[in-house]
């Protein structure tokens, strides 16, 4: 099962540190109020976690297909491996 995170939505709650984890099944409802504080709360949306034995080298990820692309800016990304398009963003005006 998933593990997700939700926080209060006001941000802050002394009672519950202000965010906890919950296991749900993916078709289970999101919770509306914190079962310790019962605040409204708002799920939280957490980083894809890659390791162990997948490697992210810019060689392995150019010998399975991908492109791999590395912030340049705001909303503008520069490939560092693979093809594509060298740049990723905001259309030039």
């Amino acid at each position: 099962m998933p593990l997700y995170d939700y926080a209060p939505t006001s941000g802050h709650c002394d009672r519950c540190h202000g965010r906890f984890e919950v296991h749900q099944r993916i078709a289970d409802a999101r919770l509306t109020k914190c079962p310790t504080c019962r605040q409204p709360v708002e799920r939280l949306i957490s980083p894809v976690k890659v390791g162990g034995k997948y490697s992210t080298s810019d060689s392995r990820v150019k010998e399975l297909g991908l492109t791999k692309y590395k912030k340049a800016g705001d909303g503008v990304y520069e490939k560092t491996s693979g093809k594509g398009p060298n740049l990723i963003g905001p259309k030039s005006k």
